[in-house]
């Protein structure tokens, strides 16, 4: 039996989440999926959201996967109303999916910029955009906005991903406002340096592992259902008062 939290306001809600294939992602999909809600999620990796789709259903899960370009703006909410016509109206959204490409700023072309602004803070707003009519036709909502430390402690070779992501926060704060009559709440989920199958094998090694836990104030690493776990929390009424608010899961390492 597991020790962490249950959240019965989560059972057979609709939850929709963006890069849910893997990583990260794949952490939110099972653990909204445990808590007995309706999982719809988008990814670009067809095969392996298929997979993870089957084996929670397999389960007993209640899962939904489009496969899903979300840079494509039209195709991304046709996805979502498509999610919506299978599990009901998202009352949870999780914004999660981004792309942290590294790329050095003196090359970077107005494309790239674009690309990485597409992949990485335009698909948040315009899924907010398809999935809050719902919301405020059911008086409630739960919007959550991931975030990074990238930009608080200034990681190379980063500059586009982390001025999308800084952005994120003025996203929550703007669209808390806007929504937060209707009782939708908005907040960003900020996960510091989580090992994923991705970061191991592109950027980590033991020297730079050592050099993660130094760093941080907890000498232990994060890991995705560590940051999952806190968007559970976003997502239930158990944080029906919080909006506007960002939250990290970083060990200790930003300062926020």
């Amino acid at each position: 039996m597991s020790h962490y939290a249950r959240y019965p306001s989560l059972n057979d809600v609709p939850v929709v989440i963006s890069g849910g294939a893997s990583g990260i992602g794949a952490a939110l999909v099972r653990n909204f999926a445990e808590q007995g809600a309706r999982v719809g999620f988008v990814d670009i990796d067809a095969p392996a959201g298929t997979a993870l789709a089957s084996d929670l259903g397999a389960a007993g899960h209640r899962v939904h996967f489009i496969a899903c370009d979300l840079t494509d703006t039209t195709a991304y909410q046709a996805a979502i109303a498509d999610l919506a016509a299978v599990h009901g109206d998202a009352l949870v959204l999780v914004n999660n999916a981004a792309h942290d490409q590294r790329h050095d700023w003196a090359k970077v072309t107005p494309q790239d910029w674009d690309d990485r602004m597409a992949v990485n803070l335009k698909h948040a707003f315009f899924a907010i955009q398809a999935v809050a009519p719902g919301m405020i036709k059911a008086r409630r909502g739960a919007i959550i906005n991931t975030g990074s430390i990238s930009w608080m402690i200034r990681t190379p070779s980063l500059p586009v991903y982390e001025t999308a992501k800084a952005a994120v926060h003025g996203l929550t704060r703007a669209m808390a406002g806007e929504l937060g009559s209707s009782g939708i709440r908005v907040n960003s989920l900020i996960p510091g340096a989580v090992i994923t199958e991705r970061q191991l094998k592109l950027w980590l090694d033991e020297e730079s592992m050592r050099g993660i836990l130094a760093n941080q104030a907890l000498p232990q690493h994060v890991y995705p259902d560590d940051v999952a776990r806190m968007a559970l929390f976003l997502a239930a009424e158990d944080s029906a008062k919080i909006t506007g608010q960002h939250f990290l899961v970083d060990a200790g390492w930003a300062h926020g």
